[in-house]
């Protein structure tokens, strides 16, 4: 469709809307549009005609103007009662004006021109939206003529070698039309090649996808043209980017068929859905008691589910049937401006890179708008993600929502995301196991370089799918919640601090070679989480096999060309246990390089020493080091362990590889770290939660015994040889490795009744 003809659809259809304002009225929700300003005639009923008639009076030579109509103001409850009747009936007939007239003290005519101004008020804003999507599709349809224009233009010819360049592209409306409809039937027969070769469906969201504010408009296109006479454009095949890049170079893999959006959907209905999400994040940032409940002394604010109901309506449907709820909110300060953190936010990919425990997957399906300049004010693009907390207990929750970014003043801004479901009854299990309402972040600039930032978690989720170890976990917020975002925000920008500050401390190494060292444990700690969650972007094949507990996921999945990690048959073993001690002497056991032959097998039972090690933050645990085996009856190691550690309020990790002394080498001098093959294996750690009381908190200090979560993972190469079996006895040994490194830990620390999840 060109950019005329789908200009005029669109137009078609807001006219159509208009039509139906009396359907729109009956269910209407001043909350969907935001507050409106009393003196716009919403709070008033002044009589349109006395106005005019002073004007015209005014006009006349000499005669002096008529006494102006007082001025009448209604009062809350006549506002509050009138609003109630439009919501039902927007178009109230004499009968129904009289006894509204009666019961609010008001004259007919009053009523009357207040349901006057209040359908006038409701269409004008209508048509606003609907405009600036109108120009937004105009937009978008040059910047893909453009696109297009531009490929053509670079094409070469395949016979001879040469440009195949056409002739002048007038850029007139009907010549634009015309275009554009023949360079989408190029791209029509290259999408039909694309499905009979390589038997998937591209859709036009997929094969183009609108680019974000920050990408730009770079195209990845490429038109083979064939000479038929003379160097023009005939049957050409067009090459489309098979995926989106995702961090630190690596591809993320085109979204399953069913999730491409092929379907229609109604963007006007996605901005009165932002809109009300958007206000009610704010209210619930903003309201104290009774909405949230403090809990004892500085405990965790607890959701009033009841007054939650009082206070907002759902527009996204009913919970589901034996869903749980969990709703959290934190406030704390973070070392950065408000319009970075906007930036990183709204950036799937940077999103993505900054919450790497907790998002899997994270991509944007499509930008309904870019937002104004660089505040991205008004920013509206729908996203689909992947949660994760690090166990193989606790499944993922993939996510489709929208999230709105909304600048409230020179200072303010608040992102909001609430779930959606465009596929309806052909994926209604796409949202089996949790749905996300108005979640998001309120951002504060304050004048000290650092920015205030409230975050708030409300989601209802199955919580028959969650292991019965990790409900407590979930329920208090922890798991998903907004301690968690906080915790890991401000972590992993202390870590970005520590990068750019011109002295980072270590030892043998230069600048450049600690910033190449950081990125590989970078790849090293997302390819662990990958691992354990069982994330889609690297397709691992689950195995049911005999010998192995319920409680332990045992994955394997095949390297083919990846220079990131050894080729062959990589296995992936993962379990969670409940450790009656607390997180920080956890933690301090399993980083302590001196203990570290009590637990691994790779150390052969000998002392480990830290060769150096590269600070990510304040405190002693949150670094990258190089460990290494002391020598043996002066024989000397080639292996090395890359390892990275951190812990926080909301939990522990420790991720190492075995690296081999040459690669690590070329890294600390600065080289690529992109082909240093990698192995991840580690820990998890999640803090116990008290269950007995509104106030339920972590347990990560030392005066507490409830305990914490531990989850070991494992990935080790089988077989080199990637077309080779695996066999059941590689299985039975991963799964004993797994056991016994736990049972290690445990007698390393005299735990006893541990047992394994119960």
């Amino acid at each position: 469709m060109g950019v005329d003809n789908r200009t005029a659809f669109l137009h078609s259809k807001r006219m159509a809307s208009h039509g139906e304002l009396r359907l729109i009225g009956e269910n209407y929700d001043p909350g969907f549009i935001g507050m409106m300003k009393e003196d716009d005639g919403y709070g008033s009923s002044d009589d349109f005609e006395g106005a005019l008639g002073n004007d015209q009076d005014t006009a006349d030579n000499g005669r002096p103007p008529k006494k102006k109509k007082k001025f009448h103001r209604h009062n809350p409850h006549q506002i509050h009662e009138l609003e109630s009747f439009f919501k039902e009936c927007p178009h109230p007939d004499e009968k129904q004006r009289r006894e509204l007239s009666r019961r609010l003290a008001l004259e007919s005519k009053q009523i009357k021109f207040w349901f006057q101004n209040r359908r006038t008020q409701m269409k004008t804003q209508l048509e606003r939206h609907e405009n600036v999507f109108l120009k937004q599709e105009n937009d978008k349809l040059r910047a893909e003529n453009d696109l297009l224009r531009q490929a053509i233009a670079s094409a070469i010819c395949n016979n001879c070698g040469v440009p195949a360049v056409p002739d002048e592209i007038s850029y007139e409306p009907s010549q634009l039309m015309i275009e554009n409809s023949r360079l989408k039937d190029e791209l029509n027969r290259a999408r039909a090649l694309t499905n009979k070769f390589l038997g998937r469906h591209l859709s036009s969201s997929s094969a183009n996808p609108s680019p974000s504010p920050s990408q730009g408009l770079n195209s990845n296109v490429e038109v083979v043209v064939r000479r038929t006479g003379f160097c023009g454009l005939n049957n050409g095949s067009i090459s489309l980017p098979m995926g989106f890049e995702f961090g630190h170079g690596a591809t993320m893999p085109l979204m399953n068929p069913s999730f491409a959006y092929e379907m229609p959907y109604d963007k006007s209905a996605l901005v009165d859905v932002a809109l009300a999400a958007m206000d009610e994040l704010i209210k619930m940032a903003q309201m104290g008691n009774p909405l949230w409940i403090k809990g004892f002394g500085d405990g965790m604010e607890t959701l009033n589910l009841e007054e939650y109901k009082r206070t907002f309506s759902s527009f996204i449907g009913m919970k589901p049937s034996g869903f749980t709820t969990e709703a959290t909110r934190e406030t704390a300060m973070v070392p950065l401006r408000g319009l970075a953190l906007v930036d990183t936010l709204m950036d799937a990919n940077r999103w993505a890179e900054m919450f790497p425990c907790m998002i899997s997957r994270a991509v944007t399906i499509d930008v309904l708008s870019s937002g104004k300049g660089v505040t991205r004010d008004k920013a509206l693009q729908l996203m689909e993600a992947e949660f994760q907390v690090l166990s193989p207990l606790v499944p993922i929750r993939q996510i489709q929502f929208i999230r709105f970014c909304k600048q409230h003043s020179d200072s303010v801004w608040a992102i909001v995301d609430v779930s959606i479901n465009l596929s309806n009854a052909a994926n209604a299990l796409m949202f089996a196991n949790c749905r996300r309402l108005p979640s998001g972040c309120v951002i504060q600039d304050m004048d000290n370089k650092y920015s205030k930032v409230t975050w708030v978690e409300h989601s209802e989720y199955d919580e028959s799918t969650v292991h019965h170890l990790f409900r407590p976990l979930l329920s208090s917020g922890f798991g998903f919640g907004a301690q968690r975002w906080i915790a890991t925000l401000r972590r992993q920008y202390s870590s970005l601090a520590q990068l750019m500050s011109p002295d980072i401390h270590g030892e043998d190494i230069n600048t450049v070679g600690k910033k190449s060292m950081l990125k590989l444990a970078q790849r090293m700690a997302y390819n662990f989480s990958a691992g354990i969650g069982a994330s889609s972007v690297n397709k691992w094949d689950k195995l049911n096999v005999g010998n192995v507990g319920e409680d332990v996921r045992v994955m394997t999945r095949k390297n083919v060309n990846d220079p990131g990690e050894p080729l062959g048959i990589v296995l992936s073993a993962a379990t969670s246990v409940w450790m009656p001690i607390t997180q920080q002497t956890l933690f301090g056991f399993l980083r302590n390089e001196r203990m570290r032959n009590q637990w691994d097998i790779l150390s052969s039972g000998r002392p480990m020493q830290a060769m150096f090690s590269v600070a990510k933050g304040p405190g002693q645990g949150n670094c990258v080091s190089i460990l290494r085996g002391a020598a043996v009856n002066g024989s000397d190691t080639n292996m090395l362990i890359l390892q990275e550690t951190w812990s926080d309020a909301c939990g522990a990790l420790i991720v190492y590889a075995p690296v081999d002394a040459s690669s690590i080498r070329v890294v600390m001098n600065g080289g690529d770290s992109s082909h240093v093959a990698l192995l991840p294996s580690g820990f998890a750690i999640l803090p116990g939660v008290q269950t007995d009381g509104p106030s339920m908190q972590p347990d990560i200090d030392e005066n507490t015994s409830d305990g914490c979560i531990l989850t070991v993972g494992f990935q080790i190469l089988v077989n080199s040889v990637p077309t080779a079996k695996l066999t059941v006895e590689s299985v039975e040994t991963v799964n004993h490795l797994l056991t016994c490194t736990v049972e290690k830990i445990k007698a390393a620390l005299s735990v006893t009744q541990l047992g394994s999840v119960e």
